[in-house]
């Protein structure tokens, strides 16, 4: 299920860093998180969906290149961030 406007909105304006702000890496990794999470939940459905599982590998990786990147440059906003989204237990 994609996310929905009203969410993404939500998920913007608490990650952004200022007014405008949609594309930092913060709020990327904050929609990534939203749609795997969504797309976990239908893959424990739909086990043989394959392509959706493609799909979701793109976007976990694409999410751990963004937090390398976070973490590389502001160790500090990295930690910050994965204990906002739940990422690591």
């Amino acid at each position: 299920m994609p996310v929905t406007k009203e969410r993404k909105e939500e998920i913007i304006n608490s990650f952004r860093k200022h007014e405008g702000d949609n594309g930092s890496p913060d709020v990327q990794i904050a929609m990534l998180t939203e749609r795997i999470n969504s797309m976990t939940e239908h893959m424990r459905g739909a086990v043989r969906d394959y392509s959706s599982r493609r799909g979701l590998l793109k976007m976990v990786s694409k999410r751990r290149s963004l937090l390398d990147y976070v973490r590389k440059h502001e160790p500090q906003r990295y930690v910050e961030l994965i204990t906002r989204l739940n990422i690591r237990k």
